[in-house]
C-alpha cells in the first residue's frame, strides 16, 4: 500500500468505499474465480488497520452481503460533515439528489452542492459492528454453512 499516496487523499477524499469484490463477469483472461475473494472479516481486519493511518476517518459502516466497508471523514472536509451529533450521515436521500442536480442542470450549472445537502441518517443495522452488519431487518437472511477458510494472508 501507497501510504503517502492514501495521506494525500485525505486531503480531498470524503470517503472510502472498500470491496472485498465487485463481479465483472466471467474472462478467459484471467483465472480468478469466487475462491480468490476476501471473506467480509477479511475485508473489516484490512479497513480497520487501513483507518488507523487515516486519523480523521472512522469505519463508519458495512454490507456484509456485499462485502463492503465504508471509511468516512469525520469531521468538516470540502464543505461536508458526515458524523453529525455523534451520528452517521452516510446514506443518500436519492429523491433529494435528483432534486438538486436537475437543479444545477436547469441553472447552466452554477447552483452548485454537494453531498452534505442529500445526505441522510445510516440507520442503526446498517452501523459499523451493529449485529445485523448492515442487512436490512426486514429482509430475509440466509447464511452459508461452509467453515470459513482465512485468504487474508495476515
Amino acid at each position: 500500500m501507497r501510504h503517502s499516496l492514501y495521506r494525500e487523499a485525505q486531503r480531498v477524499v470524503e470517503w472510502f468505499h472498500c470491496c472485498g469484490v465487485t463481479y465483472c463477469g466471467d474472462s478467459k483472461a484471467s483465472n480468478l474465480t469466487m475462491s480468490n475473494v476476501p471473506w467480509h472479516e477479511e475485508v473489516v481486519n484490512f479497513v480497520q488497520r487501513f483507518a488507523v493511518m487515516l486519523p480523521n476517518y472512522e469505519v463508519a459502516c458495512e454490507h456484509e452481503h456485499s462485502n463492503c466497508v465504508l471509511i468516512a471523514h469525520k469531521k468538516v472536509l470540502c464543505n461536508s460533515q458526515f458524523k453529525v451529533d455523534g451520528r452517521w450521515h452516510t446514506w443518500i436521500d436519492f429523491d433529494k439528489f435528483i432534486e438538486l442536480n436537475n437543479a444545477f442542470m436547469n441553472s447552466w450549472e452554477t447552483q452548485m452542492f454537494s453531498a452534505v445537502d442529500y445526505m441522510a441518517l445510516t440507520p442503526d443495522w446498517a452501523m459499523f459492528g451493529h449485529p445485523q452488519q448492515g442487512f436490512d431487518p426486514s429482509e430475509t437472511r440466509w447464511h452459508q454453512k461452509k467453515p470459513k477458510e482465512d485468504i487474508g494472508g495476515y
